[in-house]
């Protein structure tokens, strides 16, 4: 298998065994991204609605890294601990995507790294 690992400067350097983003083919599978500031390995402090902003924005310079963009993601998943956010993810989310937007699954969960409110990975297809 023919694979190419992703790295990028413009998000959160792994903190465990994995990479930013794997590509294969024209797919890219791109990795968890909670609220780490890239440049600090710090989580952004400020409201839930600011933990989305830097999630969305770490997958922002992922994506660029594989040469694409949110616009190529096709399946975006999203774990909240708190389901009640679900509708300020949706609110966020507008302003990064248009139509037609990926598939989606948005998944409650006990907890994230961290200590995070809110963890996003995708696949991005290119081309």
């Amino acid at each position: 298998m023919n694979r190419t690992i992703i790295q990028t400067d413009n998000a959160p350097q792994a903190i465990g065994t994995y990479s930013q983003a794997v590509q294969v083919g024209q797919t890219v599978y791109l990795s968890g991204q909670i609220p780490l500031i890239p440049e600090t390995m710090e989580m952004v402090s400020g409201e839930m609605e600011a933990q989305i902003v830097r999630v969305f924005d770490n997958l922002t310079g992922v994506a660029e890294a594989a040469g694409g963009s949110l616009a190529d993601i096709v399946k975006l998943n999203i774990f909240l601990t708190d389901l009640s956010h679900f509708p300020l993810v949706n609110e966020v989310m507008a302003r990064y995507f248009e139509t037609p937007y990926p598939a989606r699954a948005a998944i409650g969960v006990a907890s994230l790294p961290k200590g995070a409110g809110v963890e996003m990975d995708g696949v991005m297809v290119l081309g």
